[in-house]
């Protein structure tokens, strides 16, 4: 059975910084592309930042340069580093196989606010 369990959020204020994780089971993890999703209120998910098995990046225009997304395989684990906040990166982040599969976690709430 997969499981992913996003953690990591919280209450910020714009300029600060915030780490997320991801714990993986369930899947032989170190295989797989993985990625970091968002869905703001009203709208609908959408990709922030992939890293390939290899450990190659990639990242939505709205987040390069701010976020930094990494990979512990021995710990089964995706970080995204979140650095100079803003209040539109306010949503639910969660983790997942990139492209998903249809499992998702319960995700982590991020709020960017003053």
């Amino acid at each position: 059975q997969v499981q992913l369990v996003e953690s990591g959020g919280g209450l910020v204020q714009p300029g600060g910084s915030l780490r997320l994780s991801c714990a993986a089971s369930g899947i032989i993890f170190n295989i797989y592309a993985m990625g970091w999703y968002r869905q703001a209120p009203g709208k609908q998910r959408v990709l922030v930042a992939t890293i390939t098995s290899g450990g190659s990046t990639n990242y939505a225009d709205s987040v390069k340069g701010r976020f930094s997304i990494s990979r512990d395989n021995a710990k089964n684990t995706v970080y995204l580093q979140m650095n100079s906040l803003k209040p539109e990166d306010t949503a639910v982040y969660y983790c997942n196989t990139f492209p998903p599969e249809d499992y998702w976690g319960p995700g982590t709430q991020v709020a960017v606010s003053s």
